[in-house]
């Protein structure tokens, strides 16, 4: 009969089980908020033409070009702007 001896569980033992316990739970908490709250963002539109309006504005600043050149240029991106937008609301 000494196998039974000591039928209780030790203060760690029990310790143990409640701290892998509250770790499981968290865990398994923390998972399912991620998987609530993560918002997938749309993909970024690289046809947007601000790259360019950017290397142009500098191109003004820097007096590469000047102002007559820096309207012609602009009014061009935004006339491809444009194309592009219809180009792809119509698909």
């Amino acid at each position: 009969m000494m196998f039974w001896y000591g039928a209780h569980w030790a203060f760690w033992q029990a310790g143990l089980m409640w701290g892998g316990m509250i770790v499981f739970w968290g865990l398994l908490i923390w998972a399912i908020y991620a998987l609530v709250t993560t918002t997938r963002k749309p993909p970024r539109d690289d046809n947007d033409g601000g790259e360019a309006r950017r290397i142009l504005d500098q191109r003004l600043a820097s007096g590469e070009i000047d102002e007559a050149e820096y309207q012609r240029l602009r009014e061009l991106l935004n006339n491809c702007d444009r194309h592009d937008s219809a180009g792809t609301a119509s698909r």
